[in-house]
């Protein structure tokens, strides 16, 4: 009987610290605020409007339903343990039932892995060929795979935005945006350098060949009073659309160039519908570049960016050796997997798992 109090008061007491730091009362609060809204009839006035705000309550109750439930449980199962103290079978019951809510915990508690500001939030994809003409193209839509696959695996929405194909092969550079839960939390870390050693199929003698690739990931920033752009410092270039499209493609001058004047960042959009549709794309990723930029920085505001100090790639993340021996390893975590094939086909998780897990050990992740 001791042992299944003592076990029940620290599941209690883990599962409250829990609901704390992942601020869960906010969050229904939050959830409460939209149900409410969500069930104005007018909110259908503005159908965009309502439908990001009816994605946003699903996605917290998917989020949130699970723990409701689980506090529900261990509420039940003291009363029931304090009803069954002179039962042993009924106490034998309990530690089972106490055991699975245990393991349920456990894993809710992997949510403490996105509490940065933005984890909950859609990723901004940006794949580069790094220097190294066909060889570093073919690289970068051997990546540009592996993600869509990573996407398919894991039920993500993915939506190419822009493209650049190489001449002969690959692509120079590709950005996809990316829906899903907690996709921006799961693959910011997979922003950085990707390093690849095989034996090249672009060359008559077959020699070993290094490529690299940079892979940019930026949070989606929908509400422009996140990050504040003063309009003053923008540049808008229009330009006619090239590439994937129907037929008024090449006709109108619907693609976007937006450059953030003080800090000579860069974003160009042609792949939606219209001039406004793509202006209102490469804000978002603008905002998120920004963003990124800010936390690189420590700064508080984006007055305060110093330009040309942030490499969009960052650091070399990771390497991938396909030959003479298979073996994908990450520089930060030391994470390695021997089956290249497979990381290639997708299967990246135990390389983010790893790295969301040195970062809570830390106690960095919210910084991010």
């Amino acid at each position: 009987m001791f042992d299944i109090q003592k076990r029940l008061s620290e599941l209690k007491e883990s599962f409250s610290a829990t609901w704390k730091q992942l601020d869960l009362d906010m969050r229904l609060f939050e959830l409460e605020t939209l149900e409410a809204e969500v069930n104005v009839p007018e909110i259908w006035n503005n159908p965009d409007v309502a439908r990001e705000k009816t994605t946003k309550v699903a996605s917290l109750h998917d989020e949130l339903d699970e723990w409701l439930l689980l506090r529900t449980q261990i509420e039940d199962i003291s009363t029931l343990i304090e009803l069954s103290s002179d039962d042993e079978s009924m106490l034998e019951e309990c530690s089972s039932q106490l055991s699975a809510m245990e393991e349920k915990h456990a894993k809710l508690r992997l949510g403490l892995r996105f509490t940065g500001k933005y984890d909950h939030n859609d990723a901004i994809l940006r794949i580069t060929a790094g220097a190294g003409g066909t060889e570093a193209m073919d690289w970068a839509s051997m990546l540009e795979r592996m993600y869509l696959r990573w996407a398919e695996n894991e039920k993500v929405s993915a939506r190419e935005l822009e493209r650049t194909d190489g001449e002969e092969a690959g692509v120079k550079t590709v950005v996809i945006e990316l829906d899903g839960r907690d996709v921006y939390g799961k693959l910011k870390s997979e922003h950085g350098t990707h390093r690849l050693v095989r034996l090249s199929p672009f060359n008559a003698d077959h020699l070993r060949q290094t490529s690299f690739a940079g892979v940019e990931v930026l949070p989606v920033i929908r509400d422009d009073s996140e990050v504040k752009i003063d309009p003053k410092d923008l540049r808008i270039d229009t330009y006619h659309s090239g590439g994937h499209g129907g037929q008024s493609v090449n006709t109108t001058n619907s693609a976007i160039r937006i450059t953030h004047i003080p800090t000579n960042t860069v974003v160009a959009i042609q792949n939606e519908r219209s001039q406004l549709q793509n202006k209102e794309k490469a804000m978002e990723i603008l905002r998120g570049k920004l963003q990124q930029m800010m936390d690189e920085q420590n700064a508080d505001s984006i007055d305060k960016l110093r330009a040309g100090e942030s490499a969009s790639w960052g650091q070399q993340i990771r390497n991938y050796v396909l030959h003479p021996y298979k073996l994908v390893k990450d520089t930060r975590t030391k994470y390695e997997e021997s089956d290249a094939d497979a990381v290639l086909d997708g299967k990246i998780n135990g390389f983010i798992d790893a790295y969301l897990d040195s970062k809570l050990t830390s106690g960095v992740l919210a910084d991010e």
